[in-house]
């Protein structure tokens, strides 16, 4: 076969590369601003190439693997509706025996939206209209919350199903991701509740919110497939997980505003995809811009490396799983 693995990650290299170089000499509008700071700059260039390079590997693997991802395809139509029976079945068991039912999708980003605002609306006082700038960072971070939290256990909760019939693994992840994503658009309905009860201007950028929610749904995908497969053979992950969750949280910017950091903060917390995540979503919903090339790329890079790595890990694991339950 043309495409191996070794020639793959030969080209994806040899591409990052070939992207790097131009990107050197391209316009700071494509590029973003030249730092003074060179250590700085490059990395971001560096990032750029990488996410070019791995764009370019998909279209790759889809011309020249086009027999192995239409047999992927096919085997995933046929278990479709296993899937949907998963969602379907996440959904009504979170909420079964509870009163409002539903309607608690509505008032969790709600309430916790209200306590938040409550502390520190007077210390970011600031910020223009808090509320609506703190739930639009809880929206994003809470569906990736959610998301990997759920799918990290979806592998070992579904023990008994898997030694008993043939199921494609990766099904048990992406059903919680995907019943995580139906909760996410709940909260979309208290997002826009609270933009009319404070007054908020609505922007038609609003239009374009999927975009951020596509990048958060394959970046914690990836995550999801990454996690639920390692947490087979580490069940300490479990437990640790929540100690990066809080840590992810701090460094997302989500109730207060990056620019009270030091300046050596900034660059860290730029590491964290979950902040340009939200960065992305307030910057349509709130200020009515649309981000730009870098933005984009920098999410499109998250997102995509995420995915990548989280299928490479649990493809190469799952075999192995029905050994370590």
């Amino acid at each position: 076969m043309f495409l191996t693995k070794k020639r793959a990650v030969l080209i994806t290299l040899t591409l990052v590369v070939v992207f790097f170089i131009p990107l050197l000499y391209m316009p700071e509008s494509i590029v973003g601003h030249r730092s003074d700071d060179m250590l700085l700059f490059l990395p971001k260039l560096l990032f750029l190439a990488m996410t070019a390079a791995i764009m370019t590997m998909f279209i790759l693997i889809i011309i020249f693997k086009n027999d192995y991802v239409m047999n992927q395809l096919n085997t995933f139509k046929r278990y479709s509706h296993y899937l949907k029976l998963l969602v379907k079945r996440d959904f009504v068991t979170k909420y079964r025996k509870s009163i409002l039912g539903v309607f608690w999708s509505l008032l969790n980003p709600l309430l916790t939206m209200t306590v938040i605002s409550f502390v520190f609306s007077q210390i970011f006082a600031r910020v223009g209209n808090f509320p609506v700038y703190l739930l639009s960072g809880l929206i994003i971070y809470n569906f990736f919350n959610e998301s990997t939290n759920l799918a990290m256990r979806s592998v070992i909760g579904s023990e008994g199903i898997i030694k008993k019939i043939y199921v494609p693994k990766y099904i048990f992840p992406l059903a919680r991701v995907i019943s995580s994503l139906v909760n996410l658009l709940f909260s979309l309905i208290a997002f826009l509740l609270v933009f009319i009860v404070t007054g908020a201007e609505f922007q038609w950028t609003m239009l374009l919110l999927p975009i951020p929610i596509l990048y958060t749904f394959l970046f914690s995908l990836g995550v999801a497939m990454l996690i639920s497969s390692l947490a087979v053979f580490f069940r300490d992950l479990t437990y640790l997980y929540g100690i990066v969750l809080l840590m992810l949280m701090y460094l997302s910017a989500i109730f207060f505003p990056i620019d009270i950091l030091p300046d050596w903060m900034v660059p860290v917390i730029g590491f964290n995809p979950i902040y340009h995540f939200i960065t992305y979503f307030r910057t349509l919903a709130l200020w009515g811009e649309v981000p730009d090339l870098w933005s984009n790329m920098v999410c499109i890079g998250f997102a995509l490396a995420a995915l990548c790595v989280g299928t490479f890990v649990f493809m190469k694991q799952q075999d192995k799983f029905i050994l370590n339950m």
